[in-house]
């Protein structure tokens, strides 16, 4: 007696409904635009900003009140020590996405006028 008496070979029926549900997936105008290679709005609009950004020439203050304000309320310079800052700035360039530059100026102006060493 065959030990596999149980299975039916279904193998063309189910490779029928696999061909079908690729063929459907082919053919929707969801998947014809997701290969479309233009980019989307929300990326031409942060590099339109970026360019701006990089134009003009901002200050370690004005930096920094545009990035930190984004997430939490702005802390003064004097809060911390200078070495303290530095930390938080390594942690926080990762978790905001700040250039390398920005980064900088950013530092300078906290350690500057952290007012502690």
């Amino acid at each position: 007696m065959n030990r596999f008496y149980c299975i039916k070979p279904r193998g063309r029926a189910d490779l029928g409904l696999v061909l079908l549900a690729v063929a459907l997936c082919a053919s929707s105008p969801v998947y014809l635009r997701a290969a479309d290679p233009a980019p989307d709005k929300h990326a031409k609009a942060e590099a339109t900003t970026a360019k701006k950004a990089e134009k003009k020439k901002f200050s370690g203050a004005d930096l920094y009140a545009m990035h930190c304000n984004r997430c939490h309320p702005e802390r003064y310079a004097t809060e911390r020590t200078a070495a303290q800052w530095k930390t938080i700035l390594v942690h926080m360039r990762v978790r905001a996405n700040l250039p390398a530059e920005q980064a900088r100026q950013i530092m300078k102006y906290l350690q500057e006028d952290s007012g502690k060493p």
